[in-house]
């Protein structure tokens, strides 16, 4: 291996290592002052001299240097920058320096886990950025080394499973919704990718697709064919390296036409070995969460340093015992929030544990942890030498580290060698295994350790480090699910506002927050062009819904309404807006969106009113912003009178309920103001319904089952299998977000009626989790008004609070009216002033007496309240 080749901060090597122990001591001096030291302060001061020893042994000064350079200008720019990533956490020279932000003796990290004098090879921080600024950094690095010094590193891509299905069919003119149904079906697993061959042979549903359709089958065949080739050349997504002199003269450089800086044509496989050092710059999403939590928490008159939390929070640990970890970094799967559940976490180990044994294999040893946590089973440490090497897990190997030190005290291995032994053991090769056996079982016998004991500790532990995780990623990852799970306990409102701000484009998650927000008090007022910004906003406990996450509205026309409303106040009705707001930046369609969102809601509450009268209000807008324009516009200096006549709009009916919020979902892509499923709450507590939001939870917690779920139809795919027989998928729609259902025949047979967009349908379903993906599949359908039913419902009790809505409520009632439907009766309730009293109405009707019913007449003004008798 070449040696580095890395710009000098001190003209030479020994100039260097001086720099870096004068800014390590210095650091760690203000390290100290600012916490409770986990050790005496001695041992750090010796730790940190072993570390310097190594670090300038192995000739890496100035790659710490760097490092801590671009760090601490992006702290100073107030870039938010992770705790740390990977193994560099165990360093305390990094710590030292603000690297890193986690005292690596206060949570036992090793520094040999980074760097091995004993395996020598580039060190490698890995170094999280809030994902909004990282580009800063990279143009600081390029501005502060050289343009010509720094550079990306390429990478080819290849055509995997799923790009390789999307892009044959794009090629075959395939249908995108057809193509993408297919690709779901591929099990997505970075850690561990499935190929096209082992998710056809794995998953039914693609055999009965490609004997149904020989365009699917052309399909297959021919990406499994392609599979695996080159298709792209690309860059790193987080790869960096700088020289001490021009790249061009240590390596060829890719030109990326989309991308102002070069790339290596030395992949990442290769550039190391051509001596140049690699940095990674990695933009974290949950860091601009963080940032744009406290941004709000600032604005509201809380300055809240987010690296000094107390980490004994009593509402974060209670939180988390609930399983409420929606949105918490690492810890929002549905098996995750499970294992809270039974975990009762109580302080920061133990959510470094879990994240460590949530894992294929490892997480087989969780049920052990939580019942030794609980004191419902006796902690096992193997050997009494090493009892504080495993007294904080209870006695459970989790971490490599833990390995090292087993090697270490039980058989005199040094941390260099151990961590030789770690990488041995995970690669479970026979021979060297052999090898660090006798090596194990001799010094362990030198310590007075039985030989047979030895040995099966030696077993034991080969066992464990073939999944054990790197404890200093743990660790400071950790540390970041602690903080917003902080913020979500304590801030609920800023801390949803933040995360709804970094999802703006992903409706479906945004449907999961904002139904969490309400069971957290926090309510969530619908976009208002008097209230919301273009991004989300919070106000006290209400986080009001941002206009630029409305579909299809464009950012810049909402920043253009909001600027508006800043400079001149709020809108005081309809035409005010209109004659305010420059048309040519609106547009119908973002107008139409506008209306059905509720944005209006503020000066004009039919929504139907506005939206039909879209055009005209557009050559409304346009005609005030060519007086505006004009130059009798205001002779000196604007703000004159518009001298246009404020024409009478032409009246629209309101739109019933469920109509007005199928527009609703329209615009925002699910329903905020409501669901179809309101007017049903009590059946559905009744008959133990199961949300979508929470059916995954259960099925962690208690394996497959069968549930009662409910929904709106949104959509109905139909196929047929080999032997002629249908089946298909259901789009559903509940209160907590969209989910699929496979149907199969025979209940498709018998629920043909239900099967169309938006039917109001309770299911029985069957739910199993597949290879970490949730599989729901129809059992029984039926109509959700047969729940209402079967209460008996005869009749419906309207109170009036306006006479005028008597019209409107014979229309409603006309068009709900069914053929051949049971008579209803009828009370309407009005009021009589002049008598001092109320009068009642009564008359048979031909409508269903049905929540749906109900729902459809409350929305109509001037009705203040529907009741089933």
């Amino acid at each position: 291996m070449h040696p580095p080749i890395l710009p000098s901060f001190a003209g030479d090597l020994e100039g260097e290592k001086k720099a870096l122990r004068q800014m390590a001591e210095d650091g760690l001096r203000r390290r100290l002052a600012m916490i409770e030291p986990a050790v005496p302060e001695k041992e750090y001061w010796e730790r940190l001299e072993k570390e310097l020893g190594i670090i300038n042994k192995m000739g890496f000064p100035g790659y710490f240097l760097i490092v801590a350079d671009f760090i601490q200008w992006a702290k100073s720019k107030g870039i938010p920058v992770g705790p740390g990533r990977g193994s560099g956490a165990g360093s305390l020279v990094a710590y030292a320096l603000t690297i890193t932000d986690l005292d690596p003796l206060r949570f036992n990290l090793l520094f040999e886990r980074f760097l091995n004098p004993e395996r020598v090879s580039m060190p490698d921080f890995d170094v999280d950025f809030c994902q909004d600024r990282r580009d800063e950094v990279i143009a600081y690095v390029q501005d502060r080394y050289g343009d010509d010094r720094v550079a990306q590193i390429i990478t080819f891509g290849k055509l995997q499973a799923r790009a390789v299905l999307r892009d044959v069919g794009r090629v075959l003119q395939m249908p995108f919704g057809q193509v993408d149904r297919l690709c779901k079906m591929v099990p997505n697993n970075p850690a561990n990718p499935c190929t096209l061959e082992e998710a056809i042979a794995g998953e039914p549903r693609f055999k009965d697709e490609r004997e149904s359709d020989s365009m699917v089958d052309t399909l297959l065949n021919t990406a499994l064919k392609l599979e695996g080739l080159y298709r792209h050349a690309s860059t790193h997504a987080a790869g960096v390296v700088i020289g001490d002199r021009p790249l061009h003269e240590l390596v060829a450089l890719y030109r990326d036409p989309r991308s102002d800086m070069p790339a290596t044509q030395f992949n990442m496989k290769w550039v190391e070995p051509a001596g140049l050092v690699k940095f990674d710059f990695l933009g974290l999403k949950t860091l601009t969460v963080i940032q744009r939590a406290l941004d709000y928490l600032k604005i509201a008159g809380t300055d809240l340093d987010i690296n000094k939390i107390t980490l004994k929070d009593s509402p974060t640990y209670e939180m988390l015992e609930r399983g409420d970890a929606i949105g918490v970094f690492q810890l929002e799967s549905a098996g995750m929030r499970a294992t809270l559940k039974g975990l009762h976490a109580d302080c920061l180990e133990d959510i470094i544990a879990l994240v460590s044994l949530y894992r294929p294999g490892p997480m087989d040893n969780i049920p052990t942890y939580i019942d030794r946590k609980a004191g419902r089973e006796p902690p096992d440490y193997l050997h009494p030498l090493l009892e504080d090497v495993l007294k904080e897990t209870y006695g459970v190997i989790i971490y490599q580290e833990q390995v090292m030190q087993i090697a270490q005290i039980l058989a005199g291995y040094s941390l260099g060698e151990a961590d030789l032994l770690r990488r041995a053991m995970g690669k479970k090769k026979k021979e060297e295994m052999d090898k660090q056996r006798v090596r194990f079982v001799q010094g362990a016998k030198e310590r007075d350790v039985d030989p047979a004991k030895a040995e099966g500790i030696f077993d034991l532990v080969a066992k464990f480090a073939g999944y054990g995780f790197n404890k200093s990623h743990a660790a400071a990852y950790a540390w970041i699910s602690y903080q917003t799970a902080y913020l979500k306990a304590n801030h609920p409102a800023e801390f949803f506002a933040g995360s709804m701000s970094l999802d703006q484009a992903l409706t479906d998650k945004l449907a999961v927050f904002v139904s969490d927000a309400r069971r957290f008090g926090v309510s969530v007022a619908p976009p208002c062009i008097n209230n919301s910004h273009a991004d989300f906003s919070t106000a006290g406990e209400t986080i009001r819904y941002a206009l630029g996450a409305i579909k299809n509205v464009g950012a810049e026309a909402m920043a253009h309404i909001v600027k508006e409303r800043e400079t001149a106040g709020p809108f005081k009705d309809l035409l005010d807006f209109f004659e305010r707001v420059d048309a040519r930046l609106l547009g119908k369609r973002s107008l139409e969106q506008l209306a059905r969102a509720g944005a209006f809601d503020c000066v004009e509450k039919n929504r139907a009113h506005v939206f039909e009268n879209a055009e005209f209000l557009l050559r409304y807008s346009a005609a005030a912003a060519d007086e505006r324009s004009s130059d009798q516009g205001g002779l000196f200096g604007g703000g004159a009178e518009l001298s246009l006549a404020r024409p009478e709009l032409p009246k629209a009916p309101a739109w019933p309920s469920a109509d007005r919020l199928e527009q609703e979902r329209v615009a925002l892509g699910f329903y905020l103001s409501g669901h179809p499923l309101d007017d049903y709450l009590e059946q559905l507590a009744e008959a133990q319904v199961i949300t979508s939001q929470d059916i995954g939870a259960v099925v962690a917690e208690e394996g497959s089952k069968v549930v009662c779920m409910a929904g709106v139809v949104r959509e109905v795919t139909r196929r047929r299998s080999k032997s002629g027989k249908p089946f298909g998928w259901l789009g559903l729609s509940d209160r907590t977000g969209e989910y699929e259902v496979t149907v199969f025949s025979e209940v498709l047979e018998t629920s043909e009626e239900l099967l169309e967009p938006g039917a109001r349908v309770f299911l029985s379903v069957s739910a199993e989790e597949r290879e970490g993906n949730l599989r729901l599949t129809a059992e029984k359908l039926k109509a959700l008004d047969s729940l209402g039913r079967q209460r008996s419902s005869q009749g419906l009790r309207i109170t009036v609070q306006d006479p005028s809505a008597l019209q409107e409520i014979r229309q409603r009632l006309d068009s709900l009216s069914q053929d051949g439907a049971v008579s209803t009766d009828l009370v309407i309730v009005l009021p009589a002033p002049e008598a001092g009293c109320e009068v009642e109405l009564a008359a048979p009707v031909s409508v269903p007496a049905t929540p749906a019913t109900k729902g459809a007449l409350k929305t109509i003004s001037g009705v203040a309240q529907v009741a089933l008798l």
